[in-house]
């Protein structure tokens, strides 16, 4: 069920056993509390909604059964696994709080903190964070790791809405899905090409814009070895070409705020044409993430105070 609008950090998972789940944790030291119903841990409150449903929640091994499994037999549940440490997630899980919100109880975030619920992050197979499932019917449909931006993140929910049988107001548009298609399946040709026909017919069109930055970070990194990417920036800090292709595997590796950081600071110590190229490729990377991404408003700010 993996929408096509979601990076290419987007996959769908084999089957998961939460049989384990389903029956009682071993007894802890201490009676589990309650399920939170004020603040979640990024501010976003939970408990009812203004329509009467929840929308955010704190789950733990003690109420995962009914808060997540149970629930989703009724309401797709979107399980978003976080730590408190962990930067990329203090960058995406307040874009889908305010979306479980907006949703008004048609879906619920459910908030797992790894660190507390080693149990629960073991039996979804969780290798890294963010990370985030969605359960329906007692099952978990699809995942993704990494940041998202948020134009792609409502498609991939609503896709979640469709398949828990909800109704989504909003129809797709049937160019995108050509477009993220192709992109998809590697032909970044012809989704560059299709990308480009939909900007030409809609200037506006975030999706469309975000979809031709992926392209072009696709061809960018196409045969590049991560982790020999980001050793050669670390010893050649002045090699732009370096510094650039490091940003790009930090972006692709959910630390789209350490690329920008990167190449502000790249901005920073150069001029002429090399600061010019920097400056270009960074604003590119802005477009993956869209501009309501909160890092992407944070690293403009930065952007400017280096050219400025």
């Amino acid at each position: 069920m993996s929408d096509p609008r979601i990076t290419s950090s987007i996959f769908t998972r084999g089957a998961v056993d939460l049989s384990a789940l389903r029956t009682p944790a071993p007894a802890p030291a201490r009676p589990a509390a309650p399920a939170p119903t004020g603040p979640s841990p990024t501010g976003v409150p939970g408990g009812p909604a203004a329509g009467g449903g929840v929308t955010v929640i704190d789950v733990t091994e003690a109420t995962f059964q009914s808060e997540v499994l149970e629930r989703s037999l009724t309401t797709p549940v979107v399980v978003d696994f976080w730590a408190e440490w962990c930067q990329p997630c203090k960058q995406l899980s307040p874009v889908l709080e305010k979306l479980a919100v907006e949703g008004g109880g048609a879906w619920v975030l459910a908030k797992i903190d790894v660190d507390a619920n080693p149990r629960i992050a073991q039996m979804f197979r969780v290798q890294g964070i963010p990370m985030v499932y969605a359960v329906v019917g007692g099952q978990p449909v699809d995942a993704f790791s990494g940041v998202v931006p948020e134009a792609q993140l409502r498609q991939w929910i609503q896709a979640v809405l469709a398949a828990g049988g909800v109704t989504v107001e909003t129809p797709g548009d049937p160019r995108l899905d050509e477009a993220d298609d192709a992109l998809m399946s590697g032909d970044l040709d012809a989704a560059e090409a299709a990308y480009r026909k939909i900007l030409a017919e809609t200037p506006a069109d975030a999706v469309a814009e975000a979809g031709l930055a992926q392209v072009g970070l696709a061809r960018r990194v196409a045969g590049a070895n991560p982790a020999t990417a980001l050793a050669a920036a670390e010893a050649a800090p002045d090699d732009v070409d370096a510094q650039l292709l490091a940003a790009d595997v930090e972006v692709l590796s959910g630390l789209a705020e350490s690329a920008y950081a990167r190449l502000v600071a790249v901005v920073r110590r150069t001029s002429g044409e090399d600061r010019e190229k920097v400056r270009q490729h960074l604003v590119s990377l802005f477009s993956v993430a869209g501009p309501d991404d909160p890092a992407v408003a944070s690293a403009r700010r930065a952007l400017a105070s280096a050219l400025f």
